[in-house]
């Protein structure tokens, strides 16, 4: 029995902090896009050339072949769970990832949506940085590294800031989502897989949250194995 989930939220609501969480607490294995395609052009496999030959030409990845990325993983990655993080992020998107998991006589069991404010976002996002290194997320004023330059994890001091994490380039990056993604929304209330939490709240406590819907989850999809249906 697996447990597949879709992070929802807006560009800077925490969706790849809270990813990490879940797999290092629950074993879920996170698909992000953005390591899948990197992954596969370096992998030589003959989906890694496809996506090597679409990149190199500077053309789009085709949502086909981002399908074909997932189904591979799921294929050949045995874990007790998916974490989809940054797909699907268009209606056409879900309603392919939702073929492909019927085929395979899969699901998505959760779609937690990280709701947060816009105002208090862009604060969150102008003052985020991050540490090349290993990954850690910080922030000016509500999580320094305890010796500033150092990274608190691992040491390194290669701690980086997103080109965009400034409020001209957030606002229209939440434009972006709001006409492409916030639709999906609806499309998983419809479905009622969607389970809301308060993205600015404190990482614990978005943490506890996002646990308390695998958990119910985990024991819907149990007691539907243990009934038969």
């Amino acid at each position: 029995m697996t447990i597949n989930i879709i992070l929802l939220g807006p560009p800077g609501a925490g969706k790849g902090t809270q990813a990490r969480r879940l797999v290092e607490e629950r074993g879920l294995v996170q698909l992000s896009t953005g390591d899948m395609l990197r992954e596969a052009r370096s992998s030589g496999t003959e989906m890694g050339r496809v996506v090597a030959d679409v990149m190199d030409k500077g053309q789009l990845v085709t949502d086909e072949i981002v399908i074909g990325l997932i189904r591979e993983k799921l294929e050949t990655v045995d874990a007790p769970g998916f974490i989809f993080d940054g797909f699907p992020r268009t209606l056409p998107q879900a309603d392919a990832l939702q073929d492909l998991l019927a085929g395979m006589g899969r699901q998505i069991d959760a779609v937690i949506e990280m709701q947060v404010d816009d105002t208090a976002l862009v604060e969150r996002i102008t003052g985020r940085f991050t540490c090349a290194n290993c990954g850690e997320v910080y922030h000016d004023a509500t999580r320094p590294t305890a010796k500033e330059g150092v990274c608190d994890v691992c040491g390194s001091t290669d701690l980086r800031r997103r080109a965009d994490d400034n409020a001209d380039a957030l606002k229209t990056r939440l434009l972006e989502y709001y006409k492409k993604t916030s639709p999906l929304i609806g499309y998983y209330y419809a479905r009622q897989k969607l389970h809301p939490v308060d993205g600015l709240a404190e990482i614990d406590e978005v943490a506890e949250q996002m646990g308390q819907v695998v958990a119910s989850v985990a024991t819907v999809s149990r007691d539907e194995v243990y009934s038969g249906a």
